[in-house]
């Protein structure tokens, strides 16, 4: 099939199931149940349109209605079912996880690149909390703040990495947040000509991580995989010296199994 991607407006683009999509997606942690209104809003349709796309996702079992209000039900999972069974090289990346996490103490994850995000698809999390949020499969954090991010973003052809950075919006999250896209784009070309990328407390106060880049044995870009761990726990040097290696060996064992 054809590689290029369709836009709305081109002979085969279907916009009914992208706005059936829409629905789905405006149903988060901060709006599990909504009412038609407040779908409508977040989606940016008509209330009729809105209206419609409820009544057929209700009939379909993917959205269940309570008196005005709406939210998702399990059957939704499936869908992220299917996107994990067809990846089954995440069964072994998850069982390495588990064993950085068992030898270090620490919280491991898997993330992929969509859109501006990143989005994680295995963890294994640590005892201790890091964030405010809770992290797991399916959260979404702004690629630009992750080191997961930048060494992803490090592996966009220059045309798509330009076009992320001129639509990128910059925010100041803490005192050490990058908010200057010159230096942003510096720090993604350092990810790339080391390989690995650190973020020191710029999404969170006392949050550091390390990412590398991890591929199959064909080179094909799996996502990227990151230890994170508490500032005043873990110095710089221990990260570089101790956790950067281990994430480099898991690395490379999945770049042998995942054929």
């Amino acid at each position: 099939m054809d590689e290029q991607i369709l836009k709305p407006g081109d002979r085969d683009y279907v916009g009914a199931l992208a706005s059936g999509l829409d629905v789905l997606q405006a149903f988060d942690a901060e709006h599990p149940r909504m009412t038609l209104s407040e779908v409508a809003a977040r989606t940016e349709m008509d209330r009729a349109k809105a209206r419609r796309f409820l009544l057929t996702l209700h009939a379909l079992g993917f959205v269940k209605r309570t008196g005005r209000q709406f939210e998702l039900t399990p059957r939704v999972l499936q869908l992220g079912y299917a996107y994990q069974a067809s990846n089954q090289y995440r069964a072994v990346i998850q069982q390495y996880l588990e064993d950085i996490t068992a030898e270090l103490g620490e919280s491991s994850s898997l993330a992929v690149l969509d859109g501006d995000d990143v989005v994680y698809v295995v963890r294994s999390a640590a005892r201790h909390r890091l964030m405010a949020i809770t992290l797991s499969v399916g959260t979404r954090l702004p690629a630009a703040y992750t080191s997961m991010g930048r060494v992803l973003l490090a592996q966009l052809p220059e045309a798509e990495l330009d076009a992320f950075l001129a639509r990128v919006r910059l925010e100041r999250f803490t005192v050490s947040s990058v908010t200057d896209k010159d230096a942003l784009r510096a720090a993604i070309d350092q990810a790339r000509t080391q390989g690995y990328a650190v973020v020191d407390q710029e999404l969170d106060l006392g949050l550091r991580s390390v990412a590398v880049p991890v591929f199959s044995g064909s080179g094909e870009l799996l996502g990227a995989l990151n230890i994170s761990t508490n500032a005043a726990r873990v110095d710089m040097d221990t990260l570089l010296e101790v956790y950067l290696p281990r994430l480099q060996a898991v690395a490379e064992k999945v770049r042998q199994t995942a054929r």
